[in-house]
């Protein structure tokens, strides 16, 4: 226990009288003791005041002793009865009992230091020094630590490096001191202990708390954890608070696919139609979503630059693309490439051997080859009559010879193509009539070749021909002349109206691009148009009384080489506001009137 001591000289008789009077109506009049005890203490008249310390620890049962006011106390102190003046709002009448004719404190609730830490009170003795009392509740164990959620998502890429950390929500404690958090742990859920705390108090008290990475992610392994963090304070034995902490790993592409067969093997007639399916390729890939999703396809540069054969992207399933021959080939070596579609995407190939077996067809074969730049069926829509669309070679495969005595002829295309030939057995299909992809983008065209044998054998082929684009059309708006209504108060920037002009071409050669005519005479200079999209918005402030009705030309360019483009024009009616005011044609008058003027006699008159 501690005191202090200072003094403060007062006139004696003054300070005893005043007691004595306080002390006859303490019981009766409780209200008017403790403003008269407390005018005592805020006023000069007393002779000195000690300063008592007790101390006492929150908890502790009610009616509990905590000391002596007058116990120990070096000077002169005239004892018990004394006057008991509470420090305002300090709660010392709501928590404690002070016995005035012992000077005894006692605890009158369970004590909380969480929500009061300390008590003040004056004593005030018939004679001698006051005493001012300061009880200090000392903390106790009492509280657990607590986290402000009790679930907490995080999410980390599979790849991240380990010492990358993560703040997490700290946990919270309203005892101070050792009883305050102490340290952290993880109670559960850190697989091959991927995870470790790391903590850092900062001056607010504060134990502050990171996850780091402490192993290498593996989301294909270990795709979530679901780790139990706790707190723990220093008591003996320590209160624990607790927070699941709920991870998931982030996929990244680090699995390439795989094919459940290195080499596939397989066996075909020869006369098996088209789109016939051969076999079916499977590969999986352990990422998740876009990462682990696979499409196939035939690596063309090694492999089938025939085309003889196609496989569904999605399915792996391989199909007979162009009429199969014995005689020409009998293996068919593809290389096969499972992709996945990853940012950067991995990919792995396959073998796959199909075996051509031979039947007694006996008939002609029809082999084309496609005359476009990339050998596919194709043709411009600018090819003119006569130009060559394909390379189409017959011959008898039963022979081991060219065979020349086929008829060979052409359906399909609607006139539009036509057969022609030299020799009978190299034949060319030839564009016939100019095209127009707008009108028929697409033809199917059948090649038949007959033989003269008995009975005649023939043999068909199809080709799809797609007719590629030119930039031979230009926008067309979907309207000549437009009509806009916008307000002359508008801020820059204002929607005034959308554009839309359309292309029959494709491609590129269909992408438009808006612009605005430089026309200042019609005040073009006001607006500007979105290039994408065709908004046209004020670029400046707009003026009624300068233009009511502006004109703005709007130009729609294509992407094709050259450009081709077209007009439409934008009638926009400004709304005037009262904006102007009244002006005077003079700034000045200077009138001259006589003094024997008649009454109601105009002797100006102002505009």
């Amino acid at each position: 226990m501690n005191h202090r001591y200072r003094k403060r000289t007062i006139p004696l008789p003054l300070g005893r009288r005043l007691m004595e009077l306080l002390d006859s109506h303490r019981r009766c009049f409780p209200a008017i003791v403790l403003v008269l005890g407390f005018f005592l203490l805020i006023s000069n008249i007393v002779l000195a005041e000690y300063v008592r310390e007790l101390d006492v620890s929150e908890g502790v049962p009610v009616g509990y002793p905590i000391g002596y006011i007058g116990e120990n106390l070096p000077g002169v102190d005239s004892g018990p009865p004394y006057l008991i003046v509470p420090v305002p709002g300090s709660g010392v009448d709501t928590d404690l009992t002070i016995d005035h004719s012992t000077g005894e404190i006692r605890t009158k609730v369970r004590l909380d230091r969480e929500t009061r830490a300390s008590y003040n009170l004056v004593a005030i003795p018939l004679s001698g020094e006051n005493v001012r009392v300061l009880v200090r509740v000392h903390d106790e164990n009492d509280n657990a630590p607590t986290f402000p959620i009790s679930v907490m998502k995080i999410e980390f890429p599979e790849n991240t490096p380990r010492d990358v950390k993560r703040t997490l929500h700290p946990a919270r404690d309203l005892d101070i001191g050792r009883y305050n958090i102490q340290r952290y742990n993880i109670v559960s859920g850190n697989i091959n202990n991927e995870f470790r705390l790391s903590s850092h108090r900062e001056r607010d008290g504060v134990l502050y708390l990171d996850l780091q990475i402490n192993g290498l992610l593996d989301r294909e392994t270990t795709p979530f954890y679901s780790l139990v963090i706790e707190a723990l304070d220093g008591g003996s034995p320590p209160l624990r608070g607790q927070m699941t902490v709920n991870i998931t790993l982030q996929d990244v592409n680090d699995n390439q696919p795989i094919f459940n067969q290195s080499r596939y093997l397989a066996t075909i007639p020869e006369n098996a139609t088209l789109g016939t399916a051969v076999l079916q390729v499977y590969a999986t890939d352990a990422d998740a979503d876009d990462n682990g999703l696979i499409e196939y396809a035939i690596n063309r540069r090694q492999s089938d630059r025939e085309q003889m054969f196609r496989i569904d992207a999605q399915s792996g399933w391989i199909a007979i693309n162009k009429p199969l021959d014995f005689e020409t080939k009998e293996l068919h070596e593809l290389v096969v490439v499972a992709k996945d579609h990853g940012e950067t995407p991995l990919e792995t190939t396959a073998f796959v051997s199909i075996s051509v077996t031979d039947v007694n067809d006996n008939q002609p074969t029809i082999n084309v080859i496609f005359l476009s730049d990339d050998a596919t069926p194709k043709i411009s829509e600018s090819a003119q009559p006569g130009e060559f669309v394909a390379r189409i070679s017959v011959n008898d495969p039963d022979l081991k010879t060219e065979y020349s005595n086929v008829n060979v002829t052409l359906n399909g295309g609607e006139g539009h193509f036509g057969l022609t030939t030299r020799d009978n057995i190299i034949y060319l299909v030839i564009v016939n009539m100019t095209l127009d992809r707008e009108l028929i983008p697409n033809y199917t065209l059948s090649v038949v070749a007959t033989d003269n044998g008995s009975p005649p054998l023939h043999a068909s082929k199809t080709i799809y021909l797609r007719v590629t684009d030119i930039n031979d059309n230009a926008p067309e708006f979907d309207r000549e002349v437009y009509q806009a209504n916008v307000m002359e108060i508008s801020e820059p920037g204002t929607s005034v109206l959308q554009v839309h002009a359309y292309d029959r071409d494709e491609g590129n050669n269909s992408a438009i691009i808006y612009s605005l005519m430089d026309t200042p005479e019609t005040h073009s200079d006001w607006f500007q148009i979105k290039p994408n999209n065709g908004l046209i918005t004020t670029r400046t402030y707009i003026d009624c009384e300068t233009e009511p009705v502006p004109q703005i030309v709007v130009i729609a360019y294509d992407n094709g080489h050259p450009p081709l483009s077209s007009t439409a024009t934008v009638l926009v009616t400004i709304h005037d506001v009262n904006d102007n005011e009244p002006i005077f044609d003079n700034n000045f008058y200077n009138i001259t009137v006589v003094e024997n003027a008649p009454l109601r006699r105009c002797f100006v008159k102002v505009s």
